[in-house]
């Protein structure tokens, strides 16, 4: 299941999100979204992990705990739009 974490401190990493959700189960991959020239933290990122409840229980878990200085928001990823999302 693919989870959005949200109000990230411009430091965090993706090692911090891996280790932070691992305490609830297998972490397949962790991304801090970066701007692509600047590579300074859009303040976003996704965290993979396999099962289903495992990613219930660390979104319960994290959703609004404090990383450096920040609530989190932590909850399931919803799919991305194609084309910028604009509507005309």
């Amino acid at each position: 299941m693919e989870i959005y974490v949200g109000n990230l401190a411009p430091q965090t990493t993706e090692t911090e999100l891996t280790e932070l959700f691992k305490t609830y189960g297998e972490v397949r991959s962790a991304q801090v979204k970066r701007d692509l020239f600047s590579g300074v933290s859009k303040g976003f990122g996704f965290v993979e992990m396999p099962g289903r409840q495992h990613s219930l229980n660390a979104i319960a878990g994290l959703n609004g705990k404090d990383l450096h200085g920040q609530p989190l928001r932590v909850n399931e990823a919803q799919a991305r739009m194609h084309g910028g999302g604009r509507r005309r």
